[in-house]
């Protein structure tokens, strides 16, 4: 069974072209197979593999809080800092 995720805008620099601003979420539910909430493409290919894996019980051995990582977007110029959390 996967843990919901929950994606929380925790910073933005510059102009995010998508509109993401800071305190946007955006809750997976696997359970209901569903994404509630809206996210850049280029945001979402980068942080998919992330999601998938704390979905899914991985555990990063560097985080003080197994349940909460960070991410980066990919655009340098205009950075959407997300955290990443896992709802056990």
């Amino acid at each position: 069974m996967a843990h919901e995720i929950i994606l929380k805008v925790v910073e933005q620099k510059g102009h995010c072209v998508a509109g993401h601003s800071v305190g946007d979420e955006i809750i997976f539910n696997f359970e209901t197979n569903e994404i509630n909430g809206k996210i850049c493409l280029h945001a979402l290919y980068s942080v998919l593999p992330k999601i998938y894996a704390m979905a899914y019980g991985a555990e990063f051995p560097w985080l003080e809080d197994k349940d909460v990582s960070t991410h980066a977007c990919p655009d340098a110029f205009n950075p959407v800092v997300f955290q990443v959390i896992r709802k056990r």
